[in-house]
């Protein structure tokens, strides 16, 4: 590495070609920049994508994550379970919405949920669980499933919408996982509900955006219920500003007063362009994962594992763990590698070790596993902008730090 020039690789800076500029210009001269026609189109394809009836795009997946949460009436008294591997919307929004937040720990070894220990958490009060598709790859859905069936008996319907279910339901939190596939089915096919992310640093991007889509369980309106999303998001408004600017059109109701979250067109036209562009960008990211894959495990080096022979990930994130080695080792060897021009990070730094769960009276002592995740993983560059010549520096930069520590 001392004989190698330092290069200065970014984390994750978003891959914006002139084709989103174009579009993006386009929108704007249109005279329409807030919802509108794009942001239909771009739900419309997403939907097309992932292949669900309907998407609702919104400005966030904690939007759409905590929208769905009161579109389904779980609130004070009720208890959402999630992992403590996670970033904090996956949990913050079951406050927010004034539920109880149960945390459980990840099996040995593993960035999942410990299953066994999801089925001790569901009690009487549970009405959702809110799984996380980490780093892209989609989490075991036949064990979630076959677990909430088992506690369906626990089950304690608070109205119509949840009496459809009449089960605990799995509300995804996709936000890493637009385009995995697990035993055929593409992530968003799966779950109950499924949120997306379009944040800059995401493999789609729109800056900032998400969306929500959901299976058509039996009986479920779906005209109502993307209602209900369109409603929420806008403040509970009857008419959104585009049905407003038909002739005659100006009075509409409020329904509810509720929230405003909704995605514009200008974000929207990002997305149209970064849609037709995804299955090259996912290829992409398979290539630059290989390459890592290679030459790290083979070094002893434990990295999630994002491809096999019936699951695809979204290949978001690379997680590596380095064995034997200390928390504040790891921390180092961050260090080290920025010193050498490359950004690193680090997926997740679990949420019993944060003030604001500390305070709601979580502690990671309970949580070992999720511990031993964290404490030697870091995450690597993985862009679609890397060089494979970046790549190799990458890796060629992580053994020396490594030897260096040794």
């Amino acid at each position: 590495m001392n004989d190698t020039k330092i290069r200065n690789i970014p984390f994750s800076p978003p891959d914006i070609t002139d084709a989103e500029i174009e579009e993006v210009i386009k929108a704007l001269k249109s005279g329409w920049i807030t919802t509108g026609p794009r942001t239909k189109e771009f739900e419309k394809r997403i939907a097309e994508y992932v292949g669900t009836n309907k998407a609702v795009c919104l400005n966030s997946a904690t939007a759409a994550m905590e929208l769905t949460l009161r579109i389904l009436g779980i609130g004070p008294g009720d208890e959402v379970i999630t992992s403590a591997y996670t970033y904090t919307a996956s949990a913050s929004i079951i406050e927010h919405v004034g539920a109880k937040i149960v945390l459980v720990d990840t099996a040995p070894n593993s960035f999942e949920m410990d299953y066994t220990k999801l089925a001790d958490a569901i009690t009487e009060k549970t009405k959702a669980i809110i799984p996380v598709d980490i780093a892209g790859k989609m989490c075991d859905y036949d064990a979630i499933f076959k677990i909430v069936e088992s506690k369906k008996e626990l089950f304690k319907a608070n109205n119509d919408l949840q009496k459809l279910f009449n089960r605990v339901i799995v509300m995804t939190d996709a936000a890493h996982a637009f385009g995995a596939e697990r035993k055929g089915m593409k992530c968003g096919q799966v779950a109950d509900f499924t949120c997306f992310s379009f944040h800059a640093v995401k493999n789609l991007t729109t800056a900032e955006g998400g969306a929500v889509v959901w299976n058509n369980t039996e009986g479920l309106d779906e005209e109502w219920l993307y209602k209900q999303y369109m409603l929420y998001s806008l403040h509970g408004q009857s008419k959104d500003a585009l049905a407003k600017t038909q002739i005659g059109a100006w009075e509409y109701d409020i329904i509810y007063p509720a929230y405003k979250c909704n995605m514009t067109d200008i974000m929207a036209s990002i997305g149209l362009i970064q849609i037709d562009r995804y299955e090259g960008l996912l290829e992409r990211r398979r290539e630059i994962i290989e390459m890592y894959d290679r030459e790290l495990i083979t070094l002893g080096f434990h990295s999630l594992q994002h491809y096999g022979s019936d699951f695809s990930s979204s290949g978001h994130l690379y997680l590596v763990r380095i064995p034997e080695i200390s928390e504040e080792k790891r921390n180092e060897i961050i260090i080290k590698m920025a010193e050498a021009g490359v950004a690193c990070n680090v997926h997740y730094k679990p949420l019993p070790m944060f003030t604001a769960y500390k305070n709601l009276g979580f502690d990671i002592k309970d949580y070992p596993n999720a511990y031993k995740q964290y404490a030697n993983e870091v995450t690597l560059p993985l862009h679609t902008l890397l060089s494979d010549e970046e790549v190799q520096y990458i890796m060629d930069c992580l053994k020396t730090v490594i030897s260096q520590k040794e």
